[in-house]
């Protein structure tokens, strides 16, 4: 009980104002920044993941970049931090798991989204700055940057086309 009460004081700790928290496990994977939790009253919800875009289905690293979610959260516990929900209903939120070199004992601290962008299968989407923590908003910038010098991920194709520029039709052709 002490290690639960711990790993919440955690959670509560590094919340933003007024967010809420959604724990439970993930059930299904939709692309590299949509997944669905089945809370403990065997509800499931949408999560768009919080502060990145992940290349759509079609777009070169669309796939991989889903792939590597899974692999971080698929049939694993869960906490979302969350404070609204995006014009599908989906909550938008940071999606915290153990950390994959620990077991899942351990408490909810890694930060999914941010290992996307680390790994250069997201963008920092930038147009929601403003939304994340003082604390959250340069480690997701130094993230991004640092994907982009190692060439990692789709910051290795010669033009990486942002999503937002792809559903737009821009298709780099």
């Amino acid at each position: 009980m002490k290690i639960f009460g711990f790993a919440l004081a955690l959670v509560v700790a590094f919340c933003p104002a007024g967010a809420e928290v959604l724990s439970g496990r993930v059930v299904g994977i939709s692309d590299g920044d949509t997944i669905t939790v089945l809370d403990d009253a065997k509800v499931q919800h949408k999560i768009r993941v919080a502060g990145v875009d992940a290349p759509e289905k079609k777009q070169a690293f669309g796939q991989v970049s889903k792939e590597n979610l899974s692999r971080l959260v698929f049939d694993k516990e869960v906490d979302i931090e969350w404070t609204k929900r995006d014009r599908y209903k989906r909550i938008v939120g940071k999606v915290l798991v153990a950390s994959p070199c620990c077991s899942s004992a351990c408490s909810r601290t890694f930060d999914a989204g941010l290992s996307q962008v680390s790994a250069g299968l997201a963008w920092w989407y930038r147009k929601y700055a403003k939304e994340q923590s003082a604390d959250d908003l340069p480690k997701y910038e130094k993230a991004e940057l640092g994907a982009q010098s190692r060439r990692q991920g789709l910051w290795g194709d010669k033009s990486p086309i942002a999503p937002w520029d792809w559903r737009k039709g821009d298709h780099g052709e």
